[in-house]
């Protein structure tokens, strides 16, 4: 008799001490995480407003260039081959800048996507710690989650949390 009730109490304790166990939808968090879109509709934006300058640039490079060549045909061959050689010098410079620029517009964007990223699992992590959660896995495209019942889905709640107005919290 004592071994059962002693089986019934070690079961009992071993079944409350079960891990709290939920998931997130991480292709869904993202895509409703507020902050998220905003950086993506500002990268956006950058890149469109920075293809509207290359292509300017670009041309009024194209219309020089023509121009230039144009006077080429009445200039000697030695002077003809230095201004071409300018001109190509002045284009590769142009190029170049360009591209830096574009390099730091796209790291100043992944930067910003990291900074996202880090928020996010900073409110997974809390809203575990305060729903007494010993495991909140990934689902989605890459996640771990393969099957999950939706009742153990948090998405949501963690999507409410991060969408937040932070002025309500002051």
């Amino acid at each position: 008799m004592k071994k059962l009730v002693l089986a019934v109490v070690i079961l009992t304790a071993v079944a409350c001490n079960q891990d709290k166990i939920a998931f997130v939808d991480n292709i869904r968090l993202m895509d409703g995480y507020k902050e998220k879109i905003a950086v993506e509709a500002q990268f956006t934006a950058q890149k469109s407003a920075f293809n509207k300058k290359r292509d300017s640039i670009s041309q009024v490079f194209q219309t020089e260039a023509q121009a230039i060549e144009a006077q080429l045909k009445g200039m000697s061959e030695q002077k003809a081959q230095e201004t071409y050689a300018m001109l190509q010098q002045r284009g590769q410079r142009i190029g170049q800048q360009l591209q830096q620029e574009e390099q730091q517009m796209q790291l100043q964007g992944q930067t910003e996507m990291d900074s996202v990223i880090q928020k996010v699992k900073r409110e997974i992590k809390a809203f575990g710690k305060a729903n007494g959660y010993t495991y909140i896995l990934g689902g989605g495209e890459g996640g771990s989650v393969l099957y999950g019942s939706e009742a153990k889905d948090v998405t949501d709640e963690i999507l409410a949390a991060l969408n937040k107005d932070p002025k309500a919290k002051e």
